[in-house]
């Protein structure tokens, strides 16, 4: 059988080569497609290396390509009155049928085998993920396979090949556009998600996305199946032609019928099946993250989330509410019965709309939608609801969408990256749910509290009642923890080995009041399991019983999973950046990590970083005196992370006005003691972002000032070998740019012991210059000095010396930069003023350097985001990754890392530009001279064997 297919398919592909029509096809179809790739969707101005516009125009120009193959098979046949041969030959129908079907689709073959050029060409010019090309293919040749089989249904209804070929267009173009954005906008989404399923469309970009799905794959199959039963059905009532109706004739409908409804029923029992699909994509952008699944397996009462949708809605959100239901029921997937999603439309229940908009706050948004003729305001629910227990978080619009400007007039709206957003919310409900109750219920093992504390007779009068505040904080403690807390006492005054393993392991020693005071005492505190120990800091303020609680209680948390952690920042003072005395705002910042971590402000003057702070940044210093610093010397030496963004100079976008200013951190000595020097100047790369400039465009004698985007060396594009790949903060990142960064220098001698990692760092191509004009006249930007890679950002890990070690606590009176002279060392003191210096850290302490100041700014980012076209928020989430990793919260920094960043082209200049599209265009007139050539010589060789035939006859 399978010879015989092979031979009918053989003698159908030299019937399409006896004439030029074939090769005109083919040359028609490659010249579109060239077209539309490189002109009608200006792939080179698109800077996107992937081959989306190739796969995006497909579908269409297979319509006419398949019409124009197939218009001839069976219609030529009848025509020429050779079908009846054909049919009463040995050769079965059914294997006429299927050879012909070979035969066409191994055509169609051929033609998309020579756009494979394109995407071989794109992985030249850029990093191109394969993952979506072999899904755009196989999208492909799926689509292809249902059109061919359509194709040759209809020929063998009709000897006229004109009308063959208008049927096969009108046909497939009607499964096209069964599930095209045109008719699911004019439909609720209910009825967008029943057309979705029945368009050939909709199905082939879920493809194209690069997953691999069985049930999209099983819907061309059952379309491919069901014509070409109707195909074989139709050449059985050929035979039939002229004779009375029988039985047998009866029992043939009966069988393709059944056949046909058994191909078609099987789409719906698969419609329930979620989990059989193949995600070919880098990183499985499509998939679930095993984050998420560990989220999803925490949950011990049932989560409910909620989608909120209008029918009518903006035409750009529409596609996405399909990709969201999508998303929302692989939750419901992974949770099973733990996870219960619903989706709502609150316009068509007011009982729906009066609970969304009282209880959750979630209110319809006016979106503007202009017709060609008119404009009309939609009133559209866009949002997601995540709830658990008394918990919950709204998702709306802004969360999960990123709008990105095309050019002047369009613009593109996608999904941001929903899994992170869907996550998150869960993690925070959950963790929130979780922290209304003890914190001790979320522990995986019990915790021991030692208290390190001379005994009574040796305490200072005012630690007396300190000391019996901590014993009643320790009971309520206690009696929360239910069993779960280990309290034990040890006095380190009376035990000189315990003392010199408390200075070696945590850098604790003998407190005083003040510098004139000879009675040394201890008072510290520890929390720990069999994993870790952590200090528990002393309360800045009073020492009774509720604080020395809340401060217990604060490093439980520490030790419960996930729990919501507080990140303490130090900021320029909102009163010198609204007067423009230098500084900038972090609002910005600040909203963004308000989902994942607390956000506390400090300024540390007290010489003190809050006591329920997980982690310190410390964001543009200006001036900080020794307190302050002293206060995040010692964070770090109680094992704590501190980040540092800073830098010598200060670039504020002010207008159009952009220089340099000289700025004094008060930490330039701390971090020289660990080997961190930032250099004078500001890098510049070759590899760089862009800046939007101002221009003045004469247009018909009139002047108009226009924004154009042109390369500017100080914004530094930190990609690829830049990015470490040592650590999870930046090896999924992507992309970074860093505007107005100093080069970072580090001392090998000064970090022996210390694991060193350089997270960001310059291209080959870069230089540093200390020039004041940052905006040359004629935006020229030779390179100055000694062109190479610079560090940009360095992570020291490891145990740290304090830079005040061996000298007295600035918080002491009478010590240097104490704000409280030596008189007040009284009855009356303070608590910060019998606070003693740990002298070195443990081996989980961590300092983090960025050499700018600037680019987590709310203007940076702007800036950044007018260059993009779209919200630039990559600074933010190497923040975020940075806060997940120190906080050990790596499940969500596995989710941010997976989102799709912008995979651009390398710089090309136009003579380059147009080198590669000729290129393109040459492999395709060269493939079809091949494929001419190559069926020109088979031809001889048939004629020759038909010669010899005669002959011999």
């Amino acid at each position: 059988m399978l010879r015989k297919i092979g031979n009918i398919a053989g003698k159908e592909l030299t019937g399409f080569f006896a004439s030029p029509a074939a090769v005109l096809f083919l040359a028609a179809f490659l010249g579109v497609t060239l077209f539309v790739f490189f002109w009608a969707s200006t792939f080179f101005e698109r800077n996107l290396a992937d081959v989306r516009p190739l796969f995006q125009w497909m579908p269409v120009l297979l319509i006419f390509l398949v019409g124009a193959l197939t218009m001839r098979s069976w219609a030529e046949e009848r025509r020429s009155g050779t079908l009846e041969l054909l049919l009463t030959s040995p050769t079965a129908p059914t294997e006429l049928v299927l050879g012909k079907f070979v035969g066409v689709l191994v055509l169609v073959l051929v033609a998309l085998l020579l756009t494979l050029p394109l995407p071989i060409t794109v992985s030249f010019l850029g990093p191109l993920d394969w993952g979506p090309v072999i899904g755009g293919y196989a999208a492909a040749i799926c689509l292809a396979a249902s059109y061919v089989a359509v194709g040759l249904w209809i020929s063998c209804r009709t000897d006229n090949q004109i009308v063959s070929l208008i049927l096969t267009v009108v046909i497939t173009g009607a499964f096209y556009l069964i599930g095209s954005d045109t008719l699911t906008s004019l439909v609720g989404y209910r009825g967008a998600e029943w057309l979705h399923d029945l368009g050939a469309g909709s199905r082939f970009a879920s493809i194209t996305r690069g997953v691999l799905d069985l049930r999209d794959l099983y819907y061309y199959f059952s379309i491919t199946a069901t014509f070409l039963v109707l195909n074989r059905l139709s050449l059985e009532r050929l035979r039939w032609a002229g004779n009375r109706a029988t039985a047998a004739h009866q029992r043939w409908y009966w069988v393709a019928a059944l056949l046909i409804a058994n191909l078609v029923g099987a789409n719906f029992w698969l419609g329930q099946i979620g989990s059989a699909r193949l995600d070919l994509t880098a990183g499985r952008q499509y998939t679930l993250s095993d984050a998420t699944r560990s989220y999803l397996a925490e949950l011990q009462e049932p989560l409910l989330i909620r989608g909120y949708f209008s029918s009518a809605t903006h035409p750009l959100l529409a596609p996405l509410i399909p990709q969201l239901h999508d998303l929302l029921e692989e939750y419901a997937v992974a949770g099973g019965s733990k996870v219960h999603v619903e989706f709502v439309d609150p316009h068509e229940d007011s009982r729906v709309e009066a609970e969304a908009n009282n209880r959750y706050n979630i209110r319809p948004v006016p979106f503007e939608v202009a017709g060609k003729y008119k404009a009309s305001v939609v009133n559209t629910y866009f949002d997601i609801l995540v709830s658990y227990g008394d918990q919950y978080q709204v998702l709306d619009f802004r969360d999960l969408i990123d709008v990105k400007a095309q050019d002047e007039t369009h613009i593109n709206v996608e999904l941001k990256n929903p899994e992170y957003a869907i996550t998150g919310a869960i993690r925070k409900v959950l963790l929130s749910y979780q922290g209304g109750g003890s914190p001790f219920d979320a522990l995986a093992a019990p915790l021991t509290f030692t208290g390190y504390i001379s005994s009574s007779a040796n305490l200072p009068e005012q630690l007396q009642s300190a000391r019996s505040a901590l014993d009643a904080a320790l009971s309520d403690v206690q009696k929360e923890a239910g069993g779960r807390l280990k309290v034990q006492f040890q006095d380190p005054g009376a035990d000189a080995t315990l003392a010199t393993r408390l200075t070696h392991d945590f850098g604790f020693h003998p407190m005083v009041l003040s510098l004139n005071d000879a009675h040394p005492f201890w008072f510290y505190m520890t929390l720990g399991d069999a994993q870790q120990t952590q200090q528990i800091p002393l309360p800045s303020s009073d020492l009774d019983e509720a604080h020395l609680k809340s401060a217990i209680d604060d490093v439980v948390k520490r030790f419960a999973p996930g729990v919501l952690k507080t990140v303490a920042v130090v900021s320029p003072p909102a009163a010198a950046v609204q007067e423009g005395l230098g500084g900038e705002s972090f609002s910005t910042l600040r909203q963004s990590l308000s989902d994942s971590v607390r956000w506390l402000d400090t300024d540390l003057k007290d010489g003190h970083v809050p006591a329920d702070a997980d982690m310190l940044m410390v964001l543009e210093p200006m001036g900080l005196d020794d307190r302050q610093v002293f206060a995040i010397d010692q964070f770090l030496m109680q094992g704590g992370t501190v980040l540092v963004a800073t830098a010598p100079e200060d670039v504020a976008p002010n207008g159009q006005n952009l220089s340099p200013r000289p700025i004094r951190s008060g930490l330039a000595d701390w971090l020289g003691g660990y080997g961190l020097t930032l250099d004078h100047g500001l890098v510049l790369d070759r590899q760089s972002g862009a800046l939007p400039i101002p221009v003045r465009e004469n247009v018909g004698g009139a002047v108009i000032p226009e924004l154009e985007l042109a390369s500017y060396p100080y914004i530094v594009d930190v990609r690829g070998a830049g990015l470490s790949d040592a650590t999870p903060i930046t090896s999924d990142l992507g992309q970074i740019d860093m505007p107005w960064v100093a080069p970072i220098e580090v001392d090998a001698r000064h970090n022996m012991g210390r694991k060193v990692t350089v997270l960001l760092r310059s291209s080959p191509g870069s230089w540093v210059s200390d020039s004041t004009d940052l905006v040359p006249a004629d935006f020229r930007f030779a390179p100055s000095g000694k062109v190479e890679s610079h560090p940009l950002a360095v992570m020291l890990e490891g145990q740290f010396d304090s830079a005040f070690k061996g000298k007295p606590s600035p918080l002491l009176p009478g010590a240097a930069g104490a704000s409280t002279p030596a008189s007040a060392a009284t009855a009356g003191a303070q608590p910060d003023q019998f606070n003693g210096v740990i002298e070195h850290s443990p081996d989980t302490a961590r300092l983090i350097l960025v050499g700018s100041s600037t680019m987590f700014s709310d203007q940076v980012l702007e800036l950044l985001g007018q260059a993009q076209g779209h919200t630039y928020t990559k600074p933010v989430e190497f923040l975020q990754n940075v806060i997940d990793s120190s906080l050990e919260d790596q499940g969500l920094m596995s989710i941010r890392g997976r989102e799709h960043f912008a995979r651009t082209l390398e710089p090309l200049s136009n003579g380059a530009e147009q080198f590669w599209e000729y290129l393109n265009y040459g492999i395709a007139l060269g493939g079809l001279a091949l494929v001419w050539l190559f069926n020109r010589r088979r031809r001889r060789r048939l004629a020759a064997r038909h010669l010899k035939l005669l002959q011999e006859g």
